[in-house]
């Protein structure tokens, strides 16, 4: 008897499973997946487009297991019009959110800025995007779509070595700058544009990561931070009063030569009346003494022949002097 009645018990038991198993077959089917809502957009929208948008699905916008991943309704809105088309078979109006800055093929409009960019950001609106309002990007109409290729499987602007090609699709003269003779490793891979700059907004100037040039540039060239007994006050105040970040022909990225550079300061001979120069020709030459030696702060390192700790010393022999 008792197992006549574990054997009933059993088949209650899975014939209640194949009716549940059921009924949530059913309500997925009531309430289509995000693939199949995709599928529906996937039916025209493949590889043959002019950029194909199937390699999404190999980004983080495509993980199909995870239930925060966007369907292609959550970018580019629910877009009736387009699914149903037009009835008199004058084509099919646009989508209700279309990315970009130039018309489409199909002759779409591109949607205005502020909808490209609120699709996007209704997602990615903390941590980077912070001060996304207000930006130079914002304010100039850039949108996301400019920079990111949403798409592709490998973005060009989160892969280090591309990211530049990007930015310098607009920063002409920073193109120019990082092909002079010294100039960041970005050519090399080693760092990118982001390395220094927040493209999404910064509360600093220029789109810097960090609030000041010398906070950010200090991130990298820590041993230049200090504080030191002898501290040089242009260091201190902006890196950029002596260095021009994006390339130079004079290393390291120096905007000039010394002691030249160090006389937009400094004017005026140092330790001597002597003038700078040397005495070939004599005075009438432009040089110095007839007969004299050239002043040691214009050859071979100029000032620094002297003063090497240039950004700052903990010499007890004076400012900026070698220990």
């Amino acid at each position: 008897m008792k197992r006549l009645m574990s054997i009933a018990l059993l088949c209650a038991f899975v014939a209640a499973s194949v009716v549940a198993t059921r009924f949530a077959v059913a309500g997925e089917e009531a309430a289509p997946t995000r693939l199949g809502q995709d599928a529906v957009c996937t039916r025209c929208h493949d590889e043959s487009e002019t950029k194909p948008i199937l390699a999404m699905y190999q980004t983080p916008h495509g993980v199909t297991a995870d239930a925060r991943t966007p369907s292609c309704q959550s970018c580019h809105g629910e877009s009736a019009g387009h699914l149903v088309g037009d009835k008199d078979g004058k084509g099919r109006p646009a989508p209700d959110v279309i990315f970009g800055s130039k018309h489409t093929p199909a002759g779409y409009q591109p949607s205005a800025p502020l909808a490209q960019t609120e699709a996007c950001l209704s997602c990615h609106k903390a941590g980077l995007r912070t001060h996304w309002s207000g930006s130079q990007h914002q304010t100039n109409d850039v949108v996301c779509s400019n920079c990111h290729t949403v798409h592709a499987a490998n973005d060009p602007m989160l892969v280090k070595v591309l990211q530049p090609g990007v930015c310098f699709g607009c920063h002409k003269e920073q193109r120019a700058q990082t092909h002079q003779f010294s100039t960041h490793p970005l050519d090399a891979g080693k760092m990118a544009c982001s390395d220094c700059h927040n493209p999404h907004g910064s509360a600093g100037p220029k789109l810097l990561a960090k609030n000041t040039v010398t906070e950010t540039c200090l991130t990298c060239h820590a041993e230049k931070r200090g504080p030191f007994l002898w501290e040089h006050q242009p260091v201190n105040e902006d890196c950029t009063n002596c260095h021009t970040p994006h390339g130079s022909n004079i290393s390291p990225l120096l905007k000039s030569r010394p002691p030249f550079m160090c006389d937009e300061c400094h004017d005026g001979p140092h330790n001597s009346q002597a003038p700078y120069g040397t005495a070939v020709g004599g005075i009438q030459g432009g040089g110095a003494l007839a007969g004299g030696n050239p002043n040691s702060n214009a050859v071979g390192r100029a000032c620094m022949n002297c003063h090497v700790m240039i950004h700052g010393s903990n010499s007890p022999t004076g400012a900026f002097l070698h220990h």
